[in-house]
């Protein structure tokens, strides 16, 4: 069943532009609203007013110098807020691991998807699984899994319990009162490349669908109301191209996509050209389909520009109804050199941050 915007909840959420945490509540009060119903009505409300919730992935984990220190975060520190939106990731949990593939343990992820969402924020959840054809990384596409799943049922089960242990730890997610916490879930991501076992070339669109529609089959099984489904291909697609894998209307909340920006001051006109190519055409689908729209994932590694945000991100998106924009990870220095998105206090970018949040545009949590 597609999570639909009854009108109950759009009238509450759009009553008041910048009341979001207000509208949460409200919304969450509504009689047969699910946790899911909820999160769509108040992302809608946001793209309506123009304003968007700023992610950043693992963002209370570690940071540029630190990792797992109580309350700490390389966005605060610069800003005052958190992040309005963090965003995880499940690789691992499939296997039944502890711990996901960048070390973070579910315990703890668990535990600040609660925090986030108590302090008025919201959660994104993406899924690097292994290769189940070969116990690879989700890098591994020495074999292509999708192109056997009807023929081999070994392969086939071993699937739909790798995705019945993703939903389990979803319907997992409970505030302190023991409601669920809705999560946007953006599975089987950037499928237009290659890189992943489940991309482009490694299986027909309709063989990229059956797995989406699978999942969804797994999740609805198990009664799961708290997700919010994100369909997020990667960059320079067209409107065929981008419909061609999407699974369906009945089975996708949120129209994502995914667009980096290489090249520091040189790389600027073709991330721009990149993201007027190809979000207006998203958010054009949505409104149509009656979805949310969002910049899934994107930023500029290392940020060797000291003013990014303000005067290229900015910019790019103004006059687009995202309700959501998501950049990467800061890794620790002495784990992944120069691998970060949000600067960190001293950091040349600092000031042209501190201004993108002070904005009004973005939205960060206390």
């Amino acid at each position: 069943m597609t999570l639909k915007l009854f009108p109950l909840i759009a009238a509450i959420a759009l009553s008041s532009c910048g009341a979001h945490r207000q509208a949460s509540a409200e919304t969450d009060a509504v009689q047969d609203t699910t946790p899911a119903q909820s999160l769509i009505a108040l992302l809608d409300s946001v793209a309506g007013c123009g304003q968007f919730y700023f992610g950043h992935h693992d963002d209370t984990a570690y940071g540029h110098d630190w990792h797992y220190i109580d309350g700490k975060s390389d966005v605060k520190d610069v800003t005052g807020e958190y992040p309005g939106l963090m965003s995880w990731d499940l690789g691992m949990i499939e296997v039944d691991s502890s711990k996901n593939l960048d070390g973070v343990p579910f315990a703890f992820m668990a535990d600040q998807i609660a925090r986030q969402q108590a302090r008025g924020g919201i959660n994104a959840i993406s899924w690097h699984p292994l290769n189940p054809s070969t116990g690879g990384g989700s890098w591994d596409v020495s074999k292509a899994p999708l192109r056997e799943l009807t023929t081999n049922k070994a392969l086939s089960d071993t699937l739909d319990v790798w995705i019945g242990r993703a939903a389990d730890f979803i319907a997992s997610l409970k505030d302190a009162q023991g409601n669920p916490i809705p999560v946007i879930f953006r599975p089987w991501h950037e499928n237009s490349g290659s890189w992943f076992w489940w991309g482009a070339a490694h299986a027909t669109p309709e063989q990229y669908i059956d797995l989406w529609k699978r999942t969804r089959r797994i999740f609805d099984e198990k009664g799961i109301n708290n997700v919010v489904w994100a369909y997020s291909p990667d960059k320079d697609l067209t409107r065929e191209q981008y419909l061609a894998t999407y699974p369906g209307d009945d089975y996708v909340d949120i129209l994502g996509t995914d667009i980096y920006h290489f090249g520091g001051a040189e790389g600027v006109e073709e991330y721009t050209a990149r993201i007027k190519a190809q979000l207006p055409m998203v958010a054009e689908e949505a409104r149509k389909r009656g979805k949310v729209m969002a910049f899934t994932e994107t930023g500029s590694e290392g940020l060797p520009m000291s003013d990014w945000y303000m005067n290229v991100l900015m910019p790019a998106i103004k006059d687009l109804p995202v309700a959501y924009v998501c950049v990467w990870r800061n890794a620790r220095e002495q784990d992944k050199k120069g691998h970060f998105y949000v600067p960190y206090p001293g950091h040349p970018d600092e000031a042209d941050f501190k201004a993108f949040h002070d904005s009004g545009k973005a939205i960060f949590v206390k």
